[in-house]
């Protein structure tokens, strides 16, 4: 158990320091749960701190049932059993996709607040989350990241073990402290799991910034 997400952090810090090589590597965390973990892997690391913009992709009249995600730069990652057991239509999919694109540039304009992005080209990059369910999100940050960046490492403090397994084919590398023989939620982990605060995400973003951000090519 953590106590929250901030010690969470710390012991993924841990974790993260022991891999090595981590020279030119960038933290980027999936906000809003995944920055305060992601800070401290940051702050223990060295490292510059960004972030990835990941958004569910709700049913239609479901909004809770994930029919797949979105990622900043257009990753889509889709369910196709759901999709089909759904009957959705493309029309369907591309006015969902189109919704969570729009939160995800207010997000970006919230957060960053005028900062550009980190440039990733070449380097590793760390993905960090508060922890691992579906991997879903987790799935279309990989994809997002994988055609620019040298190598890709997903940390997380918790996960579901088949969760982590399925991933660590499409990452160079899966960091996962727990994997609990009956994993039902991310939050059973942790004492406190209270929702992360935008305010939270922006100070946070503020506070670990250990070179100039350089804008990413288009």
């Amino acid at each position: 158990m953590f106590r929250d997400r901030r010690d969470a952090g710390r012991a993924a810090a841990r974790a993260v320091a022991a891999l090595g090589d981590l020279g030119d590597a960038v933290v980027l965390a999936l906000p809003r749960g995944g920055v305060p973990v992601a800070y401290e892997v940051a702050r223990a690391c060295h490292l510059p701190l960004d972030i990835l913009l990941v958004r569910k992709l709700g049913a239609p009249h479901q909004r809770e049932l994930a029919v797949g995600a979105l990622a900043s730069g257009g990753a889509v990652v889709l369910n196709a059993r759901i999709v089909s057991a759904l009957h959705l239509s493309e029309s369907a999919l591309a006015s969902e996709i189109a919704a969570e694109q729009a939160e995800i540039n207010r997000q970006e304009k919230l957060y960053r607040e005028g900062r550009p992005a980190i440039r990733f080209d070449g380097r590793t990059v760390i993905l960090v989350d508060d922890g691992l369910a579906t991997g879903a999100t987790m799935r279309a940050a990989i994809r997002a990241v994988r055609p620019r960046a040298r190598r890709v490492v997903v940390a997380v403090p918790v996960g579901a073990a088949d969760t982590c397994a399925e991933l660590a084919h499409e990452a160079d590398q899966v960091v996962c402290l727990d994997k609990p023989e009956s994993f039902d939620a991310v939050s059973q982990s942790y004492y406190e799991f209270e929702q992360t605060s935008d305010a939270e995400v922006r100070a946070l973003l503020a506070a670990v910034r250990p070179e100039p951000p350089l804008r990413q090519a288009d």
